[in-house]
């Protein structure tokens, strides 16, 4: 999983993503386990998922990297039953939060409606975010091979610059939080986007609460893969 996507294809599926993936739910997604097996090699689904309807500067400029692309054939079944189960867990234990299984991957949106959420102009983890948190922990310590992305993001009030920061700054509270309660650091890469990446209209209160979020995507790491693709004969 380390290519690298081609912007214009990312843009393509960021804003089809965005269409279909709206109000899906782990377990109303079609079956990971089958799909697999059919999957092409590319990773811009949970990129789209994750970014919202564009694709523009922010963060550290790496995200297709890190996602890179998705494992077909019978180690991608294998794959998807592990996500499968690991996406479900996380509904049961968080049920407030938006959980996308997109390709190899989960996508967690966290919004001022469900569950991990910041006040106005902070990013300090408060108390009811902690409480989430500590729940989505509890699920990365029981399947440890994987890797997590944390990406920030704003809604369009303040300066841009202003907001960037606030999403780089909000991003990193909750990558340190979850380092802090003993989630490797080899695991976790963060991300942060300000307001350029909106997926609610910002001219509404809101839209604007929708897009004060931050997304969580689970991958598998290579253990994974490597035990995966060995399973399969590959």
């Amino acid at each position: 999983m380390k290519t690298l996507i081609n912007k214009i294809g990312i843009t393509l599926l960021a804003l089809a993503i965005t269409v279909s993936l709206t109000n899906c739910k782990a377990i109303q997604n079609a079956n990971n386990k089958q799909k697999g097996g059919v999957i092409g090699a590319t990773g811009g689904a949970i990129l789209g998922a994750i970014i919202g309807n564009n694709v523009g500067k922010g963060g550290n400029g790496e995200l297709g990297a890190v996602i890179g692309g998705v494992v077909g054939g019978t180690a991608g079944v294998l794959i998807g039953n592990k996500m499968d189960k690991q996406a479900q867990k996380i509904e049961e234990e968080i049920p407030g939060a938006q959980v996308e299984r997109v390709d190899d991957g989960i996508v967690v949106t966290f919004d001022e409606t469900s569950g991990v959420y910041f006040d106005t102009n902070k990013y300090n983890i408060n108390t009811a975010s902690q409480a989430t948190l500590n729940k989505l922990i509890g699920v990365f310590k029981e399947y440890p091979d994987t890797n997590i992305l944390v990406v920030g993001h704003t809604d369009s009030q303040g300066s841009e610059e202003y907001n960037m920061t606030l999403s780089k700054n909000r991003a990193y509270a909750v990558t340190n939080y979850l380092s802090q309660k003993g989630i490797s650091s080899g695991r976790l890469t963060t991300n942060w986007f300000g307001e350029t990446q909106p997926m609610y209209d910002n001219s509404t209160a809101e839209g604007r609460a929708k897009n004060r979020r931050v997304n969580i995507a689970i991958l598998p790491n290579e253990k994974m893969i490597r035990e995966a693709k060995q399973q399969a004969g590959n």
